[in-house]
């Protein structure tokens, strides 16, 4: 449990891979704690691409208030730190309504930037890193490397000689900061949270897990997955980023003819295992994180909305 972010409304945060029933779990808690939904999905917040990024139905998003689903047109740029921006509006203004705030997705990083905040480091220092790099020519990297085991000799010990760019980039913060990047990082690693949360990660068992995948990917495809795609290409969306995903990636393959149909359900399926796998192993680094094994509405029996 997050204990940090004084005086900001406290957040029951449901998290985990694709297909694990986020959705599902989420509104069923919403409902019952007459609470709102602020999405941490990195694809839903873009307008219509909605097969391929298994948004909420319609009946879901009437269910419950959502939040940062298709707030985004395709081509707006959308970073991390935008989502921070617009997520604490959202959850502010849900709190200033008395209603509990649940903050629902599979997007690590959003998720991470939202509970903890955005590590800042310094930029690049480009005469000092191309005065470096000369050294290194002339003397080896080894004579770099001492430079750094001079003032930083915690991140020296981490780092071997031949690393060249990290050592170069831990010498660009000292110079910057004035301190050593181990120290740097380790302020930043300690940083209060920036809201009181409870994060839970559904973790179903694996062979589990595969078999949502598949069902959800075909689907995707019944529903209209290739038949979108065609749509929103024809629509100017080719260089969206939500184009890029794991889904419209292959069904944009069908609709150039690179694929077959069901070469592209087979790819699209193990893809999503791929990505689900990455997921879980950035969940499993995150403090406080409770993975929950299903059924879920047993491990949350109760639950009323408050970490």
């Amino acid at each position: 449990m997050g204990e940090g972010g004084a005086g900001r409304p406290p957040l029951t945060v449901i998290a985990g891979p694709t297909a694990s029933g986020k959705t599902a779990l989420a509104i069923a808690l919403a409902r019952r704690a007459g609470g709102e939904i602020v999405s941490a999905d990195s694809q839903q917040v873009y307008r219509h691409f909605d097969i391929g990024t298994a948004k909420p139905s319609a009946e879901e998003l009437a269910a419950v208030p959502h939040h940062l689903v298709s707030a985004v047109d395709p081509l707006e740029p959308f970073s991390a730190v935008e989502y921070q921006r617009r997520a604490d509006a959202a959850i502010a203004d849900i709190s200033a309504r008395g209603r509990p705030v649940f903050v629902v997705g599979g997007t690590g990083l959003y998720l991470r930037v939202l509970l903890h905040g955005v590590l800042e480091a310094p930029g690049a220092l480009p005469e000092l890193r191309a005065e470096l790099e000369s050294l290194a020519a002339s003397e080896g990297r080894e004579a770099v490397h001492r430079k750094l085991a001079e003032v930083d000799p915690e991140t020296a010990a981490k780092l071997p000689p031949q690393d060249l760019l990290r050592v170069i980039r831990a010498l660009e913060i000292h110079a910057q900061t004035g301190v050593p990047a181990s120290v740097f990082r380790k302020a930043h690693a300690f940083a209060p949270d920036r809201y009181p949360f409870r994060l839970q990660v559904l973790s179903p068992p694996r062979d589990l897990l595969y078999r949502l995948i598949n069902t959800r990917t075909r689907a995707l495809f019944e529903r209209g997955l290739v038949e979108e795609t065609r749509a929103l290409l024809e629509r100017g969306y080719a260089d969206a980023a939500p184009m890029r995903s794991v889904g419209y990636v292959q069904a944009r393959a069908v609709v150039e003819g690179r694929m077959t149909r069901d070469e592209a359900l087979h790819d699209t399926a193990q893809e999503t295992r791929r990505y689900a796998k990455r997921q879980l192993t950035w969940f499993r680094k995150e403090p406080g994180a409770v993975f929950l094994a299903p059924p879920y509405e047993d491990a949350l029996r109760g639950a009323d909305g408050t970490p």
